[in-house]
């Protein structure tokens, strides 16, 4: 089965579905959510209804910083991104609130795990943007293969042997074999707001029958979801960084 891999959706109901879309294309089965379903976008609503719809049928589900800043807005953020999470705080409706509060940090299912940050400590939300840290991630789980967001980014890091993870680039739609006679960190993209200066939306499928992973670019209509940023009041950055993907 194919597993499509989405995270830091950040309410942008268009790249979501653009991405779902083409994960069914491409033979996806199943999905798995990595965090950050809300905040920066104007569709706080819709995407949380879509991803618990999508639970609610087997998919996996985790919680990101901004979803856990709706039940209560702890450590840093900035001025632009506190403000969309306030407007996702008001607009969601309890039940929606309640499924965001009740996503669990990480998430198992065999040798798979599923975490929007590090699993060496979720609740941190540190960044893994180097080696050392991919060791960190790994060294929290005994999981083959582990996958997570938060970055904002796509990177794939491998075991290389005396406790050192090294770090490959991939190119968009090109399958990666990831045997599992290694261990593997994939940092799987963003959907709703990447910031490569390629609007473009980005998510990643695994292949666990070949264990193949292929991470995408799927063109979208980002200006679409920039004027929603734009006429729900929230600030002009947030809709410029989703029509310039910076």
């Amino acid at each position: 089965m194919r597993i499509a891999l989405l995270s830091d959706i950040h309410a942008n109901l268009e790249a979501l579905n653009a991405c779902i879309a083409h994960a069914r294309d491409n033979g996806a089965g199943r999905l798995a959510f990595l965090g950050d379903l809300v905040g920066y976008g104007a569709d706080p609503r819709a995407v949380v209804d879509i991803v618990a719809r999508h639970v609610a049928e087997g998919a996996i589900a985790v919680k990101g910083n901004h979803d856990e800043a709706v039940e209560s807005t702890s450590g840093y953020f900035n001025d632009a991104a506190r403000a969309a999470i306030e407007w996702a705080r008001d607009n969601l409706d309890p039940e929606q609130k309640r499924f965001l509060a009740a996503l669990p940090m990480i998430a198992r299912d065999g040798d798979l795990c599923f975490v929007h940050a590090s699993a060496a400590a979720p609740a941190r939300w540190d960044y893994i943007d180097s080696g050392a840290e991919a060791q960190r991630c790994i060294d929290a789980t005994d999981a083959t293969w582990t996958f997570c967001g938060h970055l904002h980014d796509q990177a794939l890091y491998f075991a290389a042997g005396q406790g050192r993870m090294r770090e490959f680039r991939p190119s968009p739609g090109t399958p990666i074999p990831v045997r599992g006679h290694r261990r593997w960190l994939a940092i799987v993209g963003t959907v709703g707001q990447p910031r490569d200066r390629n609007p473009a939306t980005a998510y990643t499928l695994f292949d666990r029958a070949r264990q193949e992973i292929t991470f995408h670019r799927v063109a979208y209509d980002a200006g679409a979801a920039a004027d929603k940023i734009r006429k729900c009041g929230l600030p002009e950055s947030l809709a410029y960084r989703v029509e310039q993907g910076i």
